[in-house]
């Protein structure tokens, strides 16, 4: 198969638009051809006119760690082109930076996850693209995460970095899909292409990878498929004072981990509460001792999930669901423990960490009600899960 990046490079109609116009480039280290070769090297390489480049939250060299960490423009000491910051001084491109070139190119590889800011990013680009009449390309990539969706649907006046639009947390689309439904539900005017990709099946044998291509690192912290699968619950670890992983070899691929807590006796109380939600996957008790971030340097009881191998049942595997059991495991059994971490969240600096992860404060207050059961949580995204299936339907290009 081919994605948008190997499509455009190897079909020199598909590029033919770009003639006589500058270029810029949306890009991160999993923004690589077929042969692992950055885009911006092989597009340049390619002939086309590259006049800026772009990076992301944790920088254009993924090079940065962790929320609001921030990454200064800079200057390309390969090809003199300006590098500019979309997680620095501003996160909307100033018109200043959309000026360096008159076609954008966006090649970022996602997590299928609201709230990994690739999305977010992608939204604000469309709209300073209509506000200075450029032009917008997506090169499409998978989704790791596959079709699945799942979660709360993110509610009016809650959006932010993490929170581009009222989606649920997984929403089971590309970024190239992501676009068109941008520019229908917020009414952009916007000369918008995607550039698809050839042969992606996201029912195939990878369940939304493929399995001929290497995974890399679209951000520090993603390092591995099993930690794509796992992320759309794993993320709203960052919104605890549990650990996430952070600090050691398999980040955001635990429920939990922290020094003060039983780890078995959460999983037997996660067996007890909903034990449909541990399905299609492995969940093992581990232990770890983060070099940095929370814990660090602490020994944590902890669980491990394993979206993988022969546990690995594709559909009925529900991180978002798995993630607000472990929560609730907790609440039910350590009644006054401080799950939630206040402290200012992706520019956010009066709600809680939490809730501006899910959108709201609907899983937040799930957890801490003693008499809330899981039929209250379940039925309510199951009605959010399936209206978004409807709503974005007719804009799949796979």
């Amino acid at each position: 198969m081919k994605f948008g990046i190997d499509r455009l490079l190897a079909d020199p109609e598909l590029r033919k638009p770009l003639e006589g116009r500058r270029v810029a480039l949306v890009a991160h280290p999993a923004s690589v051809t077929e042969e692992l070769v950055h885009s911006l090297d092989a597009l340049i390489a390619a002939g086309i006119n590259v006049t800026s480049a772009f990076g992301p939250q944790h920088g254009l060299k993924g090079d940065k760690q962790d929320n609001m960490v921030e990454t200064a423009d800079e200057r390309d000491p390969t090809y003199g082109i300006p590098v500019y910051s979309l997680y620095g001084e501003v996160r909307r491109p100033s018109a200043a930076m959309m000026e360096s070139a008159d076609v954008f190119l966006f090649d970022l590889q996602d997590l299928g996850c609201r709230i990994y800011t690739f999305v977010t990013t992608l939204l604000y680009l469309l709209e300073a693209a209509e506000k200075q009449g450029k032009i917008v390309w997506v090169l499409d990539r998978p989704n790791p995460a596959g079709r699945p969706v799942e979660g709360l649907t993110l509610l009016p006046g809650q959006e932010s970095f993490v929170g581009a639009g009222p989606m649920p947390m997984r929403h089971g689309l590309t970024l190239g899909e992501m676009g068109r439904w941008f520019i229908r539900h917020f009414k952009l005017d916007v000369d918008y292409r995607v550039i698809a990709m050839d042969g992606w099946e996201p029912e195939g044998a990878g369940h939304g990878w493929p399995l001929d291509r290497v995974w890399i690192n679209p951000s520090p912290n993603a390092a591995n498929l099993n930690m794509a699968r796992a992320y759309a619950g794993t993320v709203m670890i960052e919104g605890a004072t549990l650990s996430e992983g952070r600090g050691t070899t398999r980040p955001l691929e635990v429920l939990f981990g922290a020094p003060d807590i039983d780890a078995k006796a959460v999983l037997a109380e996660m067996q007890r509460f909903a034990p449909e939600w541990l399905a299609g996957c492995a969940v093992r008790e581990c232990w770890f001792e983060p070099t940095f971030h929370k814990h660090g340097g602490t020994l944590c009881s902890g669980l491990m999930i394993h979206a993988e191998g022969k546990f690995y049942d594709h559909h009925a595997f529900r991180p978002w669901r798995l993630q607000a059991l472990a929560f609730k495991a907790i609440r039910n059994l350590y009644r006054d423990y401080p799950i939630w971490r206040d402290f200012p969240y992706e520019y956010e600096f009066e709600r809680l960490a939490i809730d501006v992860i899910n959108g709201g404060p609907g899983l937040r207050e799930w957890v801490d009600d003693p008499a809330s059961l899981r039929a209250d949580l379940d039925d309510a995204a199951r009605r959010d899960e399936a209206a978004w299936k409807a709503e974005v339907a007719d804009l799949q290009l796979y």
